[in-house]
């Protein structure tokens, strides 16, 4: 696991610290500019440094954080239809200004510039007399700085974390520190923080495992795609890819509603009931007993065998 200190947008903090306070949610740590940050891995703790003013003293101060679930470049359009308020800002429009502000040109509504979205989870803000001061950060440092586990910077950092979080009540995040602690003594090698998605991350994940495709026409567009769950939250199933599926809006439609399903064995199937129902369904049946044209490089990514079964079983009309 690696250590990443963002410098961070004092107002974007201050909107958020007002905002969030409960445990283990997320947000959109945007960059006015697609700029990958090819160094962290899912897992790598993530912490904001404020710009040195008179709320910090003058001085270079963590005053929070989070766990990074990974970057991607996105329309604005569509960080804000996923993030809202948790982009660290009221309205869309605050948050073009913002950015137009960084990216130092005119703003053009019509304009769907993309912007680097860095996805975080489980964030938390520090009290006030909980922030402390990083050791040996230099001013010319714009952007941020890693450090590795076996650095003193880390060793300090953590330290001063694990108080904070025991103090505060993230529980997570404590329990997670002391397992990479232990595991780390007992075997020598670096392990990540297990980082929990939610539905806005969940999204984001599922955009990205299907390579920005629907999986049934393998369509482009992203304003027309959307992220399926197989067995639904509601009915305990996880934000994970594996119970996910990128679709066409319409084709999630007719998944939610159980017209159409996935087997097991990635075909697809759709339901006698749609022309019954509706005495149509010409521009669907021709998919029926078709295999989904795109899924996710990862195996563990792929639909799950057992939660396509449930959906089958449970929600398909067949």
């Amino acid at each position: 696991m690696k250590l990443f200190i963002a410098v961070t947008d004092n107002e974007w903090y201050r909107f958020l610290a007002s905002r969030i306070t409960q445990p283990g949610d997320e947000v959109n740590f945007w960059l006015p500019s697609p700029e990958p940050i090819r160094i962290l891995q899912k897992g790598d703790l993530f912490l904001f440094k404020l710009h040195r003013s008179q709320e910090t003293g003058q001085r270079d101060i963590i005053a929070g954080g989070g766990i990074f679930i990974s970057y991607s470049e996105l329309p604005i359009s569509l960080a804000w239809e996923t993030f809202g308020e948790r982009n660290g800002c009221a309205t869309y429009h605050e948050m073009r200004q913002k950015i137009a502000k960084y990216r130092r040109k005119p703003d053009n509504p019509r304009e769907d510039f993309h912007i680097g979205c860095v996805i975080l989870s489980e964030v938390f803000f520090l009290s006030r007399e909980l922030w402390f001061e990083i050791p040996g950060w230099h001013r010319s440092i714009v952007r941020g700085k890693t450090f590795g586990l076996n650095s003193e910077e880390w060793r300090y950092i953590l330290n001063k974390l694990q108080v904070a979080w025991k103090l505060q009540q993230y529980d997570y995040l404590s329990r997670e520190a002391a397992r990479i602690e232990e595991e780390r003594a007992r075997y020598g090698k670096e392990i990540q923080i297990k980082p929990r998605l939610g539905q806005r991350s969940f999204r984001i994940a599922v955009t990205e495992s299907y390579k920005r495709a629907c999986a049934i026409t393998s369509e482009h567009s992203l304003p027309a795609l959307e992220a399926a769950h197989i067995k639904p939250f509601s009915e305990n199933g996880p934000h994970e890819v594996y119970n996910g599926i990128l679709l066409r809006s319409d084709f999630h439609r007719l998944m939610d509603t159980g017209y159409i399903t996935i087997t097991p064995e990635y075909r697809i199937e759709v339901s006698r009931k749609l022309k019954e129902d509706f005495e149509n369904g010409k521009s669907y049946y021709p998919y029926h007993g078709k295999p989904l044209i795109v899924l996710p490089d990862q195996p563990e990514e792929r639909p799950d065998r057992k939660l396509l079964l449930w959906h089958n079983e449970n929600i398909f009309k067949g």
